[in-house]
C-alpha cells in the first residue's frame, strides 16, 4: 500500500483537495454570501468533483512512471517505484481504474447539474495525461504548457460546476438587482494563472534538472532544446512576470475596494510569502549549478504555491 501511495503522490493529490474546498469554501462562498447568495451545487455533486480529479490526476502520476521509468533510472534512481516495487502490469492495471472511477464520478457529476457535455473534459484530461507520457512530454514546450494548464485547471473546475446550479438558482435575482459576480471569476482566475505560471517554472527546473536523462533518451525539453543557461532564463522570467502579474491583480483588486482603500493584510501576505521567496527562487534558479540547487528551487516553489493557498484562508477570515 505504501509504495501505491507514493506512486500516486499522495501529497500532491492532497494539495489537489485542499485546493478545490478552499476554492470552494474561502474563496466562493464568502463572496456569494456578501451579494446574499448562497452556493448551489451540493455537497454530494462536489465530493463526486473532486474525486473525480483526484483519481483522474493519480492515474496521470501513475502512467507517467510507467513510460519515465528508463529515465529516472539515470535522473532519480532512488525515487524509482514501477519495475521494482511495483509491477508494470499492477501499474497499468492501477492506471486503468484510477481512470475508469475519475472519468466515471466526472461524467456522474455531469449529469447531476444537467451539463452533460461537460463529461468531455474528464475524457479529454485522462487522454490528455496519457499522451502526455507518451508523446508530448518528448516535445518542445508542449509538454511543460499541457502540465501548466491542468494544474491552473484544479482551481477553475470548482467554478466551472458551480455556475450552473448557482445561474439556475439566482439568475431572476442577479438580473432583478444588477449583481454581477465578476468578482469570484476574477479571484479563481487569479489563482488559475498563479497556478499555471508558477507550475510552468517547476516544469522548467525540473528539466534543467534531469537534462541527462532526458539528453540519453531523446527528449526535446526547453534546456536540452535551447540548453541550459536559456533555460534558466526562461524560468527567471517566468518568475518576474508571475511577480508583476501579482502586482497588477492587487492593484486591480484594490480598486475593487470601497473608497480606494487599503488592504494590508493582503499586501503583507503577498508581499511576504509570495513576493520575497519568488525574488529568492529567481535567485537560487539564477544561480545554481548542482542537481541538488535545482531540486532546492523547485521545493520552494511548491512552497509559494501552497502559500498562496494558504492566502485563501486570510481572505475569509480577515479580508472578506
Amino acid at each position: 500500500m505504501r509504495q501505491i501511495l507514493q506512486v500516486v503522490r499522495v501529497k500532491n493529490l492532497l494539495v489537489v483537495i485542499a485546493t478545490m474546498y478552499a476554492m470552494r469554501f474561502f474563496i466562493i462562498a464568502p463572496l456569494l454570501q456578501i451579494k446574499g447568495m448562497q452556493l448551489q451545487l451540493g455537497e454530494v455533486p462536489f465530493s463526486l468533483l473532486v474525486l473525480a480529479t483526484v483519481f483522474i490526476t493519480a492515474a496521470g502520476y501513475v502512467i507517467n512512471d510507467y513510460f519515465d521509468t528508463r529515465a529516472d533510472l539515470i535522473n532519480h534512481p532512488e525515487t524509482v517505484i514501477v519495475g521494482r516495487k511495483i509491477s508494470r502490469r499492477t501499474a497499468i492495471i492501477l492506471h486503468l481504474g484510477l481512470s475508469l472511477v475519475g472519468v466515471g464520478a466526472g461524467t456522474l457529476v455531469s449529469f447531476l447539474i444537467q451539463k452533460p457535455t461537460y463529461s468531455l473534459m474528464f475524457f479529454l484530461v485522462a487522454g490528455m495525461l496519457w499522451f502526455y507520457s507518451t508523446t508530448y512530454k518528448r516535445q518542445f514546450l508542449l509538454g511543460n504548457i499541457i502540465v501548466s494548464i491542468l494544474s491552473a485547471l484544479v482551481p477553475l473546475l470548482v467554478l466551472i460546476f458551480e455556475l450552473p446550479p448557482l445561474s439556475t438558482a439566482y439568475w431572476a435575482y442577479l438580473v432583478k438587482f444588477q449583481l454581477s459576480i465578476s468578482d469570484i471569476v476574477y479571484w479563481i482566475a487569479g489563482y488559475a494563472l498563479f497556478a499555471f505560471m508558477l507550475t510552468f517554472v517547476r516544469e522548467v527546473v525540473k528539466d534543467i534538472e534531469d537534462f541527462e536523462g532526458d539528453q540519453v533518451f531523446g527528449r526535446n525539453t526547453i534546456p536540452i532544446v535551447l540548453g541550459i543557461q536559456p533555460a534558466k532564463i526562461v524560468a527567471v522570467t517566468t518568475i518576474l512576470a508571475a511577480i508583476m502579474v501579482l502586482i497588477y491583480l492587487f492593484g486591480a483588486y484594490l480598486n475593487r475596494l470601497p473608497m480606494g482603500g487599503l488592504d494590508y493584510y493582503t499586501f503583507v501576505y503577498l508581499f511576504l510569502f509570495i513576493v520575497v521567496p519568488l525574488f529568492i527562487v529567481l535567485l537560487k534558479v539564477y544561480t545554481a549549478t548542482q542537481k541538488s540547487h535545482y531540486r532546492l528551487s523547485s521545493a520552494l516553489l511548491k512552497a509559494v504555491m501552497l502559500a498562496g493557498l494558504g492566502y485563501s484562508v486570510v481572505f475569509k477570515c480577515f479580508v472578506i
